[in-house]
């Protein structure tokens, strides 16, 4: 039987990145998104000439509603999951002094990028344990995607950058919990990457890369990310759990 991912966020960007490496390996997917379907056929019907089976499960992870209707999906159209791999996220509504984001800028972030993720695992994790007890054999694990922000402080990201650390606590806290059930858990760290969420300061970036901020003279790919997550779903990584995975092109490597 074919395994089973639920990528969040999964329609564009680095999840769609992800989704299409993991349609690669044959993965059946669970994609995750905000938008209404019909604007995503494109993405759905491009993965799904892999010849893998895709269904979309809408919703927005910050409300409780929407994530128990995500879990209940996965269980009525797949009856399990075998990968679950947390990108959904977003940037901040504006690029603001810490002195200056506001209460609700704040709150949007987090519960999106903090409060929806973990309570999502945490409902996905309880459903996994209890699949690797009754199916001791099958290959299940989790990914959480958080970025490079979460230990490079932005004075104008602040609360993305919380955010993401936070997250990435959260991977060292799950691996520890799921390694009783055999279940290893991983983070990847992303450095800049071409999606539409650098766009406002897309060259910016291009930028600085031509100045060295990268030890590879590029940009990063949603695929750079996906060729990492096929890997570690693999098997090819074993006896990691818990460990970070920076795809950065070398940017947070301490220079003199």
């Amino acid at each position: 039987m074919s395994r089973v991912a639920l990528v969040t966020g999964g329609s564009r960007g680095i999840g769609l990145g992800i989704a299409k490496k993991l349609a690669e390996e044959g993965f059946n997917l669970a994609i995750n998104g905000v938008r209404e379907e019909a604007s995503v056929r494109e993405a759905l019907e491009e993965l799904r000439g892999f010849g893998v089976r895709v269904e979309y499960l809408q919703g927005n992870i910050a409300s409780a509603e929407d994530r128990e209707a995500i879990v209940s999906g996965m269980i009525a159209k797949f009856g399990k999951v075998d990968v679950l791999v947390n990108n959904a996220g977003v940037a901040p509504r504006t690029r603001s002094d810490i002195f200056d984001i506001t209460e609700d800028d704040f709150d949007h972030l987090m519960n999106i990028n903090q409060k929806g993720t973990f309570f999502l695992t945490q409902a996905i994790a309880k459903w996994m344990s209890e699949l690797k007890v009754a199916t001791p054999d099958s290959e299940i694990s989790i990914i959480n995607v958080t970025s490079i922000s979460a230990t490079v402080a932005s004075k104008t990201r602040a609360s993305y950058c919380m955010s993401k650390a936070s997250l990435a606590m959260l991977s060292k806290v799950l691996a520890v919990k799921m390694a009783e059930f055999g279940i290893p858990v991983y983070e990847i760290r992303p450095g800049v990457i071409e999606t539409d969420m650098i766009e406002k300061v897309r060259e910016t970036y291009h930028q600085g890369v031509k100045n060295g901020m990268t030890l590879e003279p590029r940009m990063g790919v949603p695929e750079d990310i996906g060729k990492v997550v096929a890997a570690l779903v693999r098997g090819d990584l074993p006896y990691s759990t818990g460990q970070v995975f920076c795809v950065d092109g070398g940017m947070t490597i301490a220079r003199m």
